[in-house]
């Protein structure tokens, strides 16, 4: 957790922007550095928030991954509206200043002071973005991906300046009327017949339990396998792991196990246990009403044919239709497995907001690219081709790295 003191501190570094107008009381400033965090910790306590934007989330990646964070506030007659918690970092050539957790923050949306937004509009955040600047003259780029367009019921202002489509969209179970109905909206039959068959079959491999990371032994116990499972998977997909850095690694080990143990986690692990081997584990984050499933993944073992991740997952949603949550979302990402449960598509946008020169052309060039993204991922036949070309490539770089057989055993 972050210490939520030290907001009246903050103004004696902000930079502040000139306000949008003369009969406007909105106005703009910016903290960096260390009281950026305590900043936008006193600011959450009142204000609704996407789990990436969390707090907890926020100061535990700073911690771990010990990078710079920036807070940027919109505020009406000294009474903040909105926060704006980004992390600046290098990609390439460029600096920027991005949602905290790069691509492992999804589904974002930034701090609101209750419902307040109908008295901001697109020139405010543009002076909010401005004031970013002005405050670190050294980014080329405020980078904002990944964001939903409403959070409960309120509209994101974020987008008003202009936004794009992410190449992803976010698929989500409707919970309403609790699990046997979720099963009649999805091949519920199927699927009951298909969890009979899994459940047999774990017995006869030695028994199975559902398990949740309750204590900091069970949190490190499950993320250990999931790391594995995950760096196996990734290979074999010739996928960038996004898990491998051990920063992040330790980042994912604090934020759970920090809430392992409380009435109502903020986010949680999963995991199926089957003969005594974990096979399939989840990380989750829990909203007011909602689940979201911010990774997964399962093992490539003697026992992956009997998906193990499909029978976790309708764990999952069984238990969230009895906690009276309203959605199960899978969050960021179109796969099969999930079009098999969902019945809730949600977009997510990006906004590139240029600094300087530099900023301009990675803007530009970062647009192209989601475009070449969003083409190639809405055509089935060349998505396919695309992952069966990745496969392909990292079986190839598999075999090139195997020892030969004269080495095998000096």
């Amino acid at each position: 957790m972050v210490d939520g003191n030290g907001s009246e501190a903050s103004a004696t570094q902000a930079v502040r922007a000139a306000p949008r107008q003369a009969d406007t009381a909105i106005e703009a400033y910016c903290v960096a550095g260390a009281e950026a965090i305590s900043l936008y910790s006193a600011f959450c306590g009142e204000a609704r928030y996407a789990p990436p934007q969390d707090p907890r989330w926020v100061g535990t990646w700073a911690e771990s991954c010990k990078t710079e964070i920036v807070t940027a506030v919109l505020e009406s007659a000294g009474r903040p509206l909105l926060a704006l918690a980004l992390e600046v970092t290098m990609e390439g050539p460029i600096r920027v200043a991005r949602f905290v957790g790069g691509t492992h923050a999804n589904g974002n949306f930034p701090a609101i002071a209750g419902n307040t937004t109908k008295h901001i509009g697109e020139a405010d955040i543009r002076v909010l973005l401005r004031a970013i600047g002005r405050e670190r003259n050294d980014i080329d780029l405020v980078k904002l991906e990944r964001q939903v367009g409403q959070l409960a019921g309120i509209a994101n202002p974020l987008l008003r300046i202009g936004a794009g489509p992410s190449p992803n969209p976010a698929l989500a179970v409707d919970l309403s009327g609790g699990f046997d109905a979720v099963l009649s909206r999805t091949s519920g039959k199927r699927k009951r017949k298909k969890h009979r068959s899994q459940t047999r079959k774990f017995e006869a491999a030695g028994g199975f339990r559902r398990v949740e990371g309750q204590t900091r032994a069970e949190t490190d116990r499950l993320l250990d396998a999931f790391f594995e499972m995950k760096s196996v998977r990734f290979a074999a997909m010739g996928i960038h792991n996004v898990f491998a850095d051990a920063a992040v690694q330790h980042f994912f080990r604090e934020l759970f196990g920090r809430e392992a143990g409380h009435v109502r986690p903020g986010f949680v692990l999963h995991g199926l246990e089957v003969g005594g081997k974990l096979r399939a584990v989840t990380g989750s984050s829990i909203t007011e009403d909602t689940i979201i499933c911010e990774f997964g993944s399962i093992a490539e073992d003697d026992l992956a044919f009997a998906s193990p991740g499909d029978f976790l997952f309708f764990e999952n949603i069984r238990e969230a239709c009895e906690m009276g949550l309203a959605v199960y979302d899978f969050s960021v990402g179109d796969e099969a497995y999930k079009r098999l449960w969902c019945d809730i598509e949600t977009p997510h946008h990006d906004v590139l907001f240029p600094l300087s020169a530099k900023g301009h052309a990675a803007a530009l060039a970062r647009r192209t690219a989601g475009t070449a993204k969003r083409l190639i991922k809405g055509n089935p036949l060349l998505w396919q081709t695309v992952k069966r070309l990745r496969r392909s490539a990292a079986g190839k770089a598999a075999a090139r790295s195997a020892p030969s057989k004269e080495t095998i055993g000096e």
